[in-house]
């Protein structure tokens, strides 16, 4: 009866740790799908401000040239921008060129027919991420087109989908490995010679490794084609490799090989220092003349290698943050210079809380019963993920202000939703964390339930040991006085018996020696299974866990969303172009007060945009016919800026029309517009009329 108990514990126990295990597990894919699935196809995070000629705009003549105006700098390449005719022929000469700032135009041919045009742009925005979009514009007038705007593939599709699942998986590499490599030098460095623990953090340097190299093959695709066979095209990955995101990715990889090495040392050299040193320990607390050679020396050594492994592994998990901060969010928008080491400081303190809670979770469930994780270190934790939380709120203010910039963004973006969710499971981390910190506080080290447990085992071992040598040192059954003249084949017959019966005592005394080790190693689980704050502290650090697990998979999508202040500003520029397309007309009625002085005049602006303008003043009597009036002014002025007003003095073309060329409008705003009528020598009046320009 008493053999079938440490069977059935260790069953129990290791049954209730795969169940959680498979409750996370299923936890992840279940986020991994979710995400996945409401993942739109593509993420641009450089929204296209403006064109020339504008979205749906009629313009009189054929352009020489198409412009794109982007909200940040991007990466073109020969066909990143495409003009089709009506038919869908290709009108552009091909060459994207910088026009200075964010906007890129493409030259195109010449004798152009009239009808709806199509230009479609695909570019790589300065944070890494696919970008791409279409739109029309009219010759003349629209007219039908054979080109069908279809939603980009770009970014999507299961070329995208993979995309995805590895800048999760890098994510989960980078927390387990530098935060399970920060909770073994900083909180418990015995864990350096724990299976489970070291199992962990190389399974996140497999991870972010195995994840990298992912990500720069499916890279060109990615933000190509979108197709599954050109993820092994060499000719893609070797325009990828000249990219700052290839770049970014090659950094890691060198770096991932230095974090081999500092993984070798840490759970080899360190380890085994570590072990000789609690075996230094026990020898000296069982001598009794107090000698103590050489332990200073062993201390500073020790000291010494910790200290060089710390600032190693700190470089390298630096550089590994680093590799993303230099080509994502933080490397374009405004204050890049402070924003990617803000943003280094951000994932590290992600990684080191963690990664160092999945490293506690591990030690709590997984751990040896000889080696279980003491109070010390969890307390040490504490104190830890205490300091990682408080960087990690500083550094998320200032990034969530610069990504989001509004109230209105924060609430009215996808990208601004999200963070929103970010913060709610930060927010649900830090409760459950300060209920983990309370059973923290009441975590004891049970010094009577060790001691009973160390006796158990010992008097398990000692017991199986007596049995061991009682049975080898168990005389045979003595021989009848009648055999012993049998003939030397009885004789070895005797021997072959007593070898055999001597073999099965000792496999019987292994088997007790056993039986014995379990029934100690299920003793002592219970004895320090019955601490009740370790079991709570248990609890409260798995639903950190699948929190945690949540909260990465929000982080991974949050990082591919276009950032709330630029999504903002391109809802802006596409509201104020959609109110407006094509020229500019203004009708303003003036009366002068004078004989004949009542009428209209009609102002138009074509394209009425930033940059040089045509502008057109038709006055008319009210019956509508013509009125010839001495002289017509204009003035634009722009009021939020405080610019103007500027003058215009158009020349007279014929009777009621007056016009001029080249009229600069140096900004887009919500513009005054001025047109001064006089009608005689001393009658005149000026209108005024606001409009969008640009």
């Amino acid at each position: 009866m008493t053999q079938a108990i440490a069977p059935r514990a260790a069953a129990t126990t290791t049954g209730g740790v795969a169940f959680r295990v498979r409750v996370l597990l299923l936890l992840l894919l279940a986020v991994i799908g979710a995400v996945l699935a409401g993942a739109a196809p593509a993420s641009a995070h450089a929204a296209l401000t403006g064109s020339d000629p504008q979205q749906g705009a009629v313009v009189s003549r054929a352009p020489t040239q198409v412009s794109l105006t982007f909200s940040e700098k991007v990466a073109m390449s020969d066909g990143s921008v495409r003009v089709l005719d009506p038919k869908g022929k290709r009108v552009d000469t091909g060459k994207a060129t910088d026009l200075g700032g964010t906007t890129y135009g493409v030259k195109l041919h010449s004798g152009l027919p009239d009808g709806t045009f199509t230009v479609t742009y695909q570019v790589v925005s300065a944070d890494s991420h696919p970008v791409s979009g279409a739109f029309t514009f009219s010759v003349g007038a629209p007219s039908q087109t054979s080109v069908a705007l279809s939603d980009p593939a770009v970014g999507g599709g299961v070329v995208g989908a993979l995309y995805g699942v590895g800048r999760y998986v890098s994510y989960a590499g980078f927390i387990l490995l530098v935060g399970g490599a920060a909770f073994v030098l900083a909180c418990w460095q015995r864990g350096a010679g724990v299976r489970p623990v070291q199992r962990l953090v190389v399974s996140g340097w497999l991870a972010l490794t195995g994840a990298t190299l992912a990500l720069l093959l499916l890279r060109g695709s990615y933000v190509g084609s979108g197709k599954v066979g050109d993820i092994f095209d060499l000719t893609l990955l070797g325009q990828v490799l000249q990219t700052k995101a290839g770049a970014a990715l090659v950094s890691r990889l060198l770096l991932l090989a230095a974090g081999a090495l500092f993984i070798a040392v840490l759970f080899g050299a360190y380890a085994r220092r570590d072990e000789a040193d609690a075996t230094d320990e026990g020898d000296a607390s069982g001598r009794s003349d107090g000698s103590d050679k050489g332990g200073v020396d062993v201390d500073a050594a020790k000291r010494d290698l910790t200290f060089g492994l710390a600032i190693g592994g700190a470089v390298v998990a630096a550089g590994l943050a680093a590799s993303w901060a230099m080509a994502e969010h933080a490397s374009t928008g405004i204050q890049a210079g402070l924003a990617m080491p803000v943003d280094v400081l951000h994932l590290l303190a992600v990684a080191v809380w963690l990664g160092g809670l999945s490293t506690l979770l591990v030690a709590l469930f997984r751990a040896p019963a000889e080696t279980q994780i003491d109070a010390v270190a969890v307390r040490r934790f504490s104190r830890l993920a205490f300091a990682s939380v408080t960087v990690l709120a500083a550094t998320g203010i200032y990034q969530s202000w610069r990504q989001v910039g509004s109230w209105s963004a924060l609430t009215g973006t996808w990208y601004g939703q999200l963070l929103l969710i970010k913060i709610g499971l930060v927010a649900v981390l830090v409760g459950i964390a300060w209920i983990s910190r309370r059973w923290t506080a009441q975590l004891s080290e049970a010094p009577q339930a060790r001691a009973m447990a160390t006796a158990g085992a010992k008097a398990g071992t000692t017991a199986g040991a007596t049995a061991l040598a009682e049975l080898r040192t168990k005389q045979p059954t003595k021989v009848p006085a009648n055999s012993r003249d049998s003939s030397s084949e009885g004789s070895d017959s005797r021997d072959a018996n007593s070898t055999g019966s001597n073999s099965g005592d000792s496999r019987r005394a292994a088997q007790l020696a056993r039986q014995q080790a379990a029934v100690a190693t299920a003793r002592q689980k219970r004895l320090r299974d019955a601490d009740p704050a370790r079991a709570g502290l248990r609890r409260s650090v798995l639903a950190e866990a699948g929190v945690a697990v949540v909260l990465l998979a929000v982080t991974t999508v949050l990082t591919s969303t276009e950032p709330g202040r630029t999504e903002e500003a391109a809802q802006q520029a596409t509201s104020s172009s959609s109110q407006r397309s094509g020229p500019l007309s203004l009708k303003l009625p003036f009366d002068t007060g004078g004989q004949d002085g009542k009428g209209t005049a009609e102002v138009t602006l074509d394209p009425a945009r930033v940059g040089g303008n045509e502008m057109h003043v038709f006055v008319k009597r009210p019956n509508g016919k013509p009125f010839d009036v001495p002289e017509v002014k204009v003035a634009f002025t722009l009021a939020a800026k405080k610019i103007g007003p500027l003058p215009v003095t158009p020349d007279r073309i014929a009777t009621g029309h007056w016009s001029a060329i080249g009229v600069q409008i140096p900004m887009a705003g919500d513009w005054e517009i001025a047109v001064t009528v006089r009608t005689s020598d001393i009658d005149q009046t000026t209108v005024t009329k606001n409009a969008k320009i640009g």
